[in-house]
């Protein structure tokens, strides 16, 4: 039959020896010999007893109340092993939801000191433009896309989304310059390259939905008139482009 010392089942429980010295002198685990030299000797049902003894000080029951229920004549480990894995999956149950609750309050909290504000976000737009402007994307695009665009915006510094503003509007002003040159000229499609990048800090932009944007940007009175503002002809230039880099590099 195995034996095993103190320090065997300290290490194999995770327990300390003076853990176990103590439990032997209350009387909760005594070891089932001692050597010649008086050195403690466990088996497999002290190994036993001492799993339960664990169990239920896990459960914050204290010694002297262990002690009494594995003394108990009626005692059961098996009914007492099925207890406590109810006991132990309640338990995991209310952790995994308190675990649940912290994170969440911990991705509010840290989102929430990262977000841009509603008057950072539509800066320049009067309250009531901002709400046409939000409410018109949702009947337009995928509501999801929408969702988003509005997530990867708001995680953005406020420095952060001013130079995604003012990157915009160097590339908008570069491709007026280029009005002139022929949509699929390699310059005119550097500047298109950035101007997908660019797109990407919104939204995931393949080649159809790039092809989409393009027709908006013709299509819709605002944009056409943004990008009118910057040179005539602009938007339909500009979307002609953006269908000659789809059809050349995004679909290539």
């Amino acid at each position: 039959m195995t034996a095993y010392t103190v320090s065997q089942l300290a290490n194999m429980a995770g327990v300390s020896v003076r853990t176990l010295h103590h439990y032997d002198q209350i009387g909760l685990l005594a070891p089932r010999a001692r050597t010649e030299a008086g050195y403690r000797l466990y088996g497999e049902s002290e190994l036993l007893r001492l799993q339960q003894i664990l169990f239920y000080r896990e459960l914050d029951v204290p010694l002297d109340e262990i002690c009494r229920i594995l003394d108990d004549p009626g005692f059961d480990p098996v009914t007492a092993l099925k207890g406590h894995r109810r006991s132990l999956r309640r338990r995991v149950e209310r952790l995994t939801r308190l675990l649940t609750t912290i994170d969440r309050t911990i991705e509010r909290l840290t989102e929430e000191d990262a977000m841009l504000t509603d008057e950072e976000l539509y800066a320049g737009f009067t309250p009531e433009q901002a709400e046409r402007y939000s409410r018109e994307a949702r009947e337009t695009y995928d509501p999801a896309i929408v969702e988003e665009t509005e997530r990867r915006l708001r995680r953005l510094s406020p420095e952060e989304w001013q130079a995604v503003k003012d990157e915009g509007d160097a590339l908008t002003r570069a491709l007026a310059a280029l009005v002139d040159r022929d949509p699929g000229d390699a310059e005119v499609q550097a500047a298109i390259a950035r101007h997908h990048a660019w797109i990407e800090n919104f939204y995931a932009c393949p080649a159809e939905m790039y092809r989409g944007l393009a027709q908006g940007y013709v299509e819709h009175p605002g944009f056409r008139a943004t990008y009118e503002k910057y040179g005539p002809g602009l938007a339909d230039f500009l979307a002609a482009a953006m269908n000659y880099y789809a059809d050349h590099a995004l679909d290539a």
